[in-house]
């Protein structure tokens, strides 16, 4: 819990909802991440990546980026890694080289069924200091949360920043100054 305002009433960065969730991701995660890159030689990323594809056939890079909500220059590179260690089919559509399907292998079939098990433990675990009432609660309210974000980003939209200049591409539009 926040040791100033709360997020009824934000003091600080702390208090930020935003800043919290980060922080739980950061360290909630730190697991997952140990057992992913530890254990199974793999980055979040291509967990991730595995994780979208599991349930489905196959999918464009493209959707792929959509379904795991990365950019498409990360997805790329992480499924040309994931490929390189057999783990992901890249499968040339005929008529059109540059569009391909990607799906798991195997071997990604065989490390998802794995992996999976022993991310749930952590998931759990995380849980656990919860009440199963909480946990549902805290389900709802996520998905609140997520819809409200949804229709946040459907109204601001924005220009995304160029993080190799360190600024926004707003800035440079006419009649805007840094």
């Amino acid at each position: 819990m926040s040791e100033s305002g709360g997020l009824n009433q934000p003091q600080s960065i702390s208090d930020l909802l935003l800043f919290r969730i980060n922080r739980l991701l950061s360290v909630g995660g730190a697991p997952v991440i140990r057992l992913c890159e530890g254990a199974h030689g793999i980055s979040r990323r291509e967990w991730r990546l595995l994780a979208a594809m599991a349930n489905g056939g196959g999918l464009m890079p493209s959707q792929l980026a959509q379904h795991a909500q990365l950019d498409r220059a990360r997805t790329s590179k992480a499924i040309t890694s994931l490929v390189q260690k057999k783990l992901v089919q890249r499968e040339v559509q005929l008529g059109d080289k540059r569009k391909a399907l990607v799906r798991l292998s195997d071997a990604g079939r065989a490390l998802y069924a794995r992996l999976f098990p022993q991310v749930l433990v952590i998931h759990h675990e995380l849980l656990s200091v919860l009440t199963p009432a909480e946990v549902a609660l805290l389900d709802g309210l996520l998905d609140k949360l997520q819809v409200s974000a949804d229709g946040l980003q459907k109204r601001t939209g924005g220009p995304r920043a160029d993080r190799r200049r360190g600024v926004r591409s707003s800035l440079h539009a006419p009649g805007l100054q840094a």
